[in-house]
Formats: structure tokens, sequence, C-alpha cells
């Protein structure tokens, strides 16, 4: 049976980093995000009826679209209602593809918050240093504290979602100290649930 993980933490905690040391099929929901503003005519005509006084641009343009989070609280709901149900589609897509895998991995910002999660899945928490978290946060292109405090504030405490997971992972950013520990979760989860 197919074993699904969900990756989980801060924004800048460095989940996509973690999701890819486990060596499975990922689906990154952010990379889908960028390829649909790049790519989708209709998610664009949605957004455009949506945000009229922003969205303007084809193909949509990161600029409009910070301007229009920061205009309106609301703006970033209206966008997360257009885009969503496009993630979902894909996801279903990507959980087709992979059906005969043993792991795949699941790099969702919002997967407890869009209810994409499954009782069944594992889920693993990356904890990562505040200060360290916020350093690499300040060095992405195009960064933007109010925009990031925006999207904090649509997602469940990080002290919720510790709660929920099965496991946690610390992350130094050093990648051999990530690799063990992605390996020892990982030989953890094929054992346990073989001998279940």
């Amino acid at each position: 049976m197919l074993k699904r993980i969900g990756i989980i933490g801060d924004i800048g905690s460095g989940k996509s980093f973690v999701a890819t040391q486990f060596n499975c099929p990922v689906f990154n929901a952010d990379k889908e995000v960028i390829k649909i503003y790049k790519k989708n005519r209709v998610c664009f005509n949605k957004l455009r009826r949506k945000l009229p006084n922003h969205i303007k641009s084809y193909p949509i343009n990161k600029i409009e679209l910070t301007k229009a989070i920061l205009d309106n609280k609301v703006n970033l709901n209206k966008i997360t209602k257009v885009i969503h149900p496009i993630i979902r589609k894909k996801m279903n897509f990507f959980l087709k593809k992979n059906s005969k895998r043993k792991i795949i991995v699941l790099d969702i910002p919002l997967l407890i918050e869009n209810k994409l999660n499954r009782k069944s899945d594992i889920l693993v928490f990356v904890d990562a240093k505040k200060k360290e978290i916020n350093r690499r946060l300040k060095n992405r292109k195009n960064y933007n504290k109010k925009v990031i405090d925006r999207f904090r504030k649509i997602q469940k405490s990080l002290s919720f979602k510790k709660r929920l997971s099965n496991y946690v992972i610390k992350n130094n950013f050093k990648l051999l100290t990530v690799k063990k520990r992605v390996k020892i979760i990982k030989d953890y989860i094929i054992n346990e649930r073989n001998s279940s």
C-alpha cells in the first residue's frame, strides 16, 4: 500500500530541502503554483475577475500578486480559493501516476489547512531555529516580511502542527545531518509499517 509522507513546518524551515532527501517522488505545491501562474490562463482569468484592480498581466506577475496581498487582508483568501482546487487536481494526478510506489512525499504548505491530508498520512514536522529561518528568508529573491506574515496568519500554529506530527526532524540546514535524520525516519516508517 502507498505510504504518504506529509512534510509540514514553518515558512522557510527547509521543508522542500527535507522532502527531497527521502529520495521518493515529491509533490511540491510551491513549484506547481509557479507553473500555474506562468501557464494557466483559466487561473489568470479567474484571478483577474476576483481582483480586477490588481491582476492585469499574463503570465501572472509576482509584483501584482504581492500588491494585492498587501492592499487587503481578504485578497490572499481570494487567491488561495482560486489556486487551491487546481493544486488539489494536480496532487490527485501525481498520486495516480505514483500509485505503484511504496512511498511518496507531499510538500504542501497548506496541507493541513486545506484538508489535503488523510488520517493515514505520516506527518513529518520540520523544526528549525527562528533566527536561521529569518536569515534564510531575507536572502530569498522578492523577500517581503509583510507578505510572509500574511501567509503565516492563514496557517495553523506551529505548536498545533508539531503535536499532529508522527515525527519531528531538526533541520540545521547541513546536508549530511539532514540526510542521516531522514534515513532514520524513512527506515523506521518502512519497518514499522511492514511489521504492522
